[in-house]
């Protein structure tokens, strides 16, 4: 590029619109997406560590995907290359490849491919692309609007990493306009710009999460207001953005809505949603919505006429009609006065009484499509044209020749008797019915033989990555099925997500390290294991770099990362020597973080004395149980003393959220020699108590004997009371 170019490409950046030239440059100027970008996120990493692989960014307009591609391109050693799909197509995308084949034949080079808007590509277009990005010859970053799950081939959506972009909070957009009202350079810095409160706020409002928008407002409102200057001694004059200026600059609020995209099926799905939960005023805002989006009203009614037949049917049988009543007058008088049959329609159908036993049609569909042979019943039969031939109609019943017009015969198939379809609820009018028709079938039952069964429904999983997944697989199948019971309450409780940051503040086991690993790949994982960091650290170099967690010694490692999870199983064994680690965990979890953790109570722990069947030696019981009692509640013992109550108001000391459910977990051990020659060493504590109790040496040495012949090599059931916490900021 030469000097003429430069200058004129400088002209170009210097007057594009103010949205363009204040985008961020360093990942430091990006604001907003913390939930996948913050510090110790895998995406973070991977940018500053330069090891991208492909990857997707999903979200709506104004989010910051564009931006985030431009980061990578600042950050990235790889050559950089952009294309719009919009106005790129294989012609140019044959190009870059070969351009990229022939960079890293000829210079080791790596490329980075941007795709803005790469759903727009049809798939011939994406398969085009498939081979080079499957080869590694270009790194594919995309950017769309729409769900790449529908929107993008299937085969590049399995070879990427995707991340979703969320519309941003009002912290971000203030932060965004902070950064425009003081960049010197890019934004309006060397301007003197007064804006008032209300105004900033109705900017931020309307511009509702998309920063480009939010921009675009500001600069209108900067660029067509005059300064106002009444005072001599100021050189520089002041601009003054009222509330006026703000609503002229941003008068409409931009609303997500893509008839084709995903908002449009978000917005019908949570409208029904709040119809079946009868949730008017919900009910009233989806719809709202989608109006104020420009959808079409007919597209609401024909989803609430299958609504009143779907979630609704014989609870109210009027709801179908009022439904094709308002439509109707929609259709006659059109907008906007057809808003109200609109409205009148969401009401009736929010809180008329629901029931779904309409779907039981669907059930006989399914028995339909399922079953082998089902012939119409003899007597069901047409008579009138081989009724003397074949005795087609014979035997047939006609229930208006009885009482109450009904009478008990067989209508269904022989193969499906017995099968019941049609379960009524006990909802408005079906609930007045419901007697009725049960007591019928139960009149008929009674001489039928069910001999139909419905098969569950089995769902299975195929991982992204298999090589991955079958390691975390061997390495937690191997912990034991009390210890995977635990493992898996605590991950219930944390309820971890994908993106992640997680703390495994005991880690030395693995226990719930691995776990961790496996539930937040788009995350980060780190492990406190002053124990056991050389064999983690050893098992963890099986992973990819990216993927391996965080093994630390102590929390003073840990840098420039608050957690959104920190879990932990048997922290706190000597509950006040240990409490302090409290204090760690409060500083390291974020505002809107979880701890769970799994601790045991030893005091609670299983009784050895529980064990035995002391029949015939009542003496010797009476005094091996208080004294084995009296060694778990001992005061001097560190590890015993403490109970629920303890742990339950330590733990309030802190500004938590505390949920607290203890359990009993029982676990299958088997009783080794090694273990009862311990028990009965003179240096074990629990000889040590039998000694001070009131049984001779000799008595000793026999229950050792009763112990050994009833307990030796058995698999007993030993049971550990476990507390289940749950803590967040309150």
């Amino acid at each position: 590029m030469d000097l003429f170019q430069h200058a004129g490409q400088k002209r170009v950046e210097d007057s594009s619109p103010l949205a363009n030239r204040m985008r961020p440059r360093t990942l430091d100027e990006y604001v907003g997406q913390e939930h996948i970008i913050g510090h110790g996120r895998l995406l973070r990493r991977a940018i500053q560590a330069d090891q991208l692989s492909s990857l997707i960014f999903y979200g709506p307009p104004g989010t910051g995907k564009t931006t985030l591609a431009t980061v990578i391109a600042n950050s990235t050693q790889s050559y950089f290359v952009t294309l719009n799909a919009v106005m790129d197509g294989v012609k140019q995308l044959r190009e870059v490849i070969a351009e990229a084949t022939e960079r890293q034949q000829l210079y080791n080079t790596r490329t980075t491919l941007f795709v803005d808007e790469v759903h727009r590509w049809n798939k011939s277009q994406q398969d085009a692309l498939l081979p080079y990005v499957e080869k590694g010859i270009v790194i594919l970053i995309g950017a769309t609007t729409s769900n790449p799950y529908f929107e993008v081939n299937k085969a590049l959506v399995s070879r990427s990493r995707i991340f979703q972009l969320q519309p941003l909070n009002e912290n971000d957009l203030r932060n965004i306009i902070k950064q425009a009202l003081s960049d010197p350079e890019r934004g309006y810095g060397r301007l003197q710009i007064d804006i008032d409160s209300d105004a900033l706020d109705h900017l931020i409002n309307i511009a509702n999460g998309d920063a480009r928008t939010l921009l675009n407002a500001l600069e209108l409102a900067v660029e067509t207001t005059r300064p106002s200057n009444n005072r001599s001694d100021e050189t520089v004059e002041p601009i003054h953005i009222t509330l006026e200026v703000a609503e002229e600059s941003i008068q409409r609020r931009a609303v997500l809505y893509d008839k084709d995209g995903d908002a449009h099926y978000d917005n019908i799905s949570a409208f029904i949603k709040s119809l079946r939960g009868s949730d008017a005023d919900a009910a009233l805002y989806w719809a709202a919505k989608m109006i104020y989006a420009g959808e079409d009203p007919k597209f609401i009614f024909r989803r609430m006429a299958i609504f009143a037949g779907e979630d609704i049917g014989m609870a109210d049988p009027q709801a179908a009609v009022v439904v094709e009543s308002c439509w109707a007058l929609f259709e006659r008088i059109g907008l906007p006065e057809g808003q109200f049959p609109l409205s009148q329609s969401i009401l009736y159908l929010a809180t008329a009484p629901k029931s779904n036993t309409t779907l039981s049609f669907f059930d006989a569909l399914r028995s339909v499509k399922e079953e082998t042979h089902s012939d119409v019943p003899n007597h069901l039969k047409d008579k009138n044209r081989d009724g003397k031939g074949f005795g087609h109609g014979v035997g047939y019943k006609y229930p208006h020749a009885f009482q109450d017009h009904w009478v008990a015969q067989q209508y269904l198939p022989s193969t499906l008797q017995g099968k019941t379809f049609y379960q009524p609820s006990d909802q408005g009018y079906e609930g007045m019915i419901a007697t009725a028709v049960s007591r019928r079938r139960e009149e008929q039952l009674a001489v039928l033989q069910d001999t139909a069964e419905d098969q569950p429904e089995i769902l299975t999983y195929s991982p992204e990555r298999k090589d991955k997944e079958l390691w975390l697989q061997r390495t937690l199948s191997s912990t034991g099925a009390a210890l995977g019971q635990i493992r898996n309450e605590i991950f219930d409780r944390a309820k971890v997500a994908r993106h992640h940051t997680v703390l495994d503040a005991k880690a030395d086991n693995g226990l719930l390290l691995w776990e961790a690993v496996r539930q937040a790949p788009e995350g980060g994982v780190w492990g406190i294991a002053p124990q056991n960091q050389d064999g983690l650290v050893t098992q963890a170099k099986r992973l990819a770099k990216l993927d391996r967690p965080h093994i630390l010694t102590d929390y003073v490692q840990i840098e420039d990362v608050q957690f959104d999870r920190i879990v932990a199983q048997n922290p706190l064994t000597r509950l006040h020597a240990q409490k302090d680690i409290l204090a760690d965990w409060d500083k390291l979890l974020r505002p809107s973080g979880r701890i769970a953790v799994a601790q045991m109570i030893p005091q609670a722990g299983q009784r050895i004395y529980q064990l035995i069947d002391w029949q015939g030696y009542e003496n010797w019981q009476q005094e091996v149980a208080p004294s084995e009692e009296g060694l778990w509640t001992a005061q001097q013992q560190a590890l015993t003393n403490w109970t629920v109550v303890d742990f339950e108001q330590i733990l309030n000391q802190y500004n938590w959220q505390v949920q607290i459910e203890t359990r009993t977990i029982t676990e299958e051990r088997r009783l080794a020699s090694a273990l009862l020659r311990r028990w009965f060493s003179p240096e074990n504590a629990y000889y040590q108590a039998l000694q001070r109790s009131a049984l001779s040496k000799t008595d000793i040495n026999q229950i050792e004997q009763l112990y050994r012949e009833q307990l030796l090599n058995r698999v007993v059931n030993w049971q550990n009371q476990v507390i289940f916490a749950i803590l967040a900021r309150k």
